[in-house]
């Protein structure tokens, strides 16, 4: 094993057991730790027969016993390294008082705020946890029955990403709706970013005080900002939720994931305060390693596709991306989350590449 010094360029006098919390520190591993975005999803015939017993999708969601279950099932599977919390990005948007449900086949639905009226009508954020008081009741379940080496990983969606849907009222191909206010109503639009973001720093430093480790923060469709929206509306509110909840919890680590942010990535961690920042499959790992890994650890980057087709391409973009990262501190996982249509095998085959001799 090597190590590499942490950002501040001494070595820790201890380090962290858990592998992931290793390398969030700064610690270059041999073998990196993986885990794997939507790592409890419908490709598992466990998740499926669970999700039945739920009922549906929110039921799920709000059930802790069961919520923990799909999140331990891919750990029992395949050992993973962390387990992430099984929630939704948009289980906050509905305790801010917005109608939620899933339709079978079409996604989310949810009521809309689009006016200084609707705006005005959200629930205040001391309140949400009228709504999400049973996704901390599954944090602390999973905080008892993880295996100690396993770390727990808290999550919520980023204030950019949760708005489109807030604002749309549905997932959109362009967030075109959230686009049109951001240039129409200013004032609204920025009034909704700064609810989502104070909403969000509670919300995950409840899960924190609950027994999540590691926190991270999603921001699917940061690349659809460009320029000064990118810096104000997917840098800034990451650096107030991270400034806030290291404030609050001093020495917890924090993964950002600006999805398809392309050059945005590049010095992300030191603008945010980040510790980890997550990078999706539009760039290389080779890219990334040069530009944005000698800012601190990196996560990812292998094309969720190989989870379908596996073979002897997956191979070799496993251990492509392992070389590629391997002189700074790294953690494996795909660029995006994991498909319905993935193979399960071929997960198994991945972390055994992975973490071959």
């Amino acid at each position: 094993m090597t190590q590499s010094a942490p950002k501040n360029g001494t070595a820790p006098a201890t380090a962290p057991r858990k592998t992931i919390l290793r390398a969030l520190a700064g610690e270059t591993l041999a073998v990196p730790p993986v885990w794997m975005m939507r790592q409890a999803g419908r490709y598992l015939p466990e998740y499926r027969a669970t999700r039945a017993q739920a009922g549906d999708f929110l039921a799920l969601c709000y059930t802790p016993d069961l919520a923990a279950e799909v999140t331990l099932q891919p750990i029992r599977r395949y050992g993973f390294d962390a387990a992430i919390l099984f929630a939704d990005i948009l289980l906050v948007p509905q305790a801010l008082g917005l109608d939620l449900r899933f339709e079978a086949g079409e996604g989310p639905r949810l009521s809309t705020v689009t006016t200084p009226a609707e705006l005005a009508a959200l629930r205040p954020v001391g309140a949400i946890d009228d709504t999400l008081s049973p996704v901390y009741d599954t944090v602390r379940i999973l905080a008892r029955d993880l295996p100690r080496e396993t770390t727990l990983i808290g999550f919520a969606g980023a204030p950019w990403t949760v708005a489109t849907y807030m604002i749309a009222g549905r997932g959109t191909p362009d967030q075109g709706p959230a686009h049109r206010l951001k240039q129409t109503d200013r004032a609204t639009f920025t009034g909704l970013i700064d609810r989502i973001t104070e909403a969000t720093i509670h919300y995950l430093s409840r899960q924190v005080e609950a027994g999540a480790e590691v926190v991270k923060l999603f921001d699917s469709w940061a690349g659809s900002l460009r320029g000064e929206d990118f810096r104000d509306f997917a840098l800034d509110p990451a650096r107030r939720i991270i400034a806030a909840l290291k404030e609050r919890h001093p020495g917890l680590p924090v993964i950002a994931f600006p999805r398809e942010a392309g050059q945005g990535y590049v010095g992300f961690a030191r603008a945010t305060g980040a510790d980890c920042v997550a990078i999706d499959n539009s760039v290389s790992a080779e890219w990334a390693a040069a530009h944005v890994q000698v800012d601190g650890c990196v996560q990812g980057n292998l094309d969720p596709r190989h989870m379908v087709t596996g073979g002897a391409a997956l191979d070799a973009e496993v251990r492509r991306i392992r070389a590629a990262f391997a002189g700074r501190p790294h953690i494996f996982n795909l660029g995006h989350g994991i498909t319905p249509d993935a193979d399960p095998d071929n997960v198994a085959r991945m972390i055994a590449v992975l973490r071959e001799g």
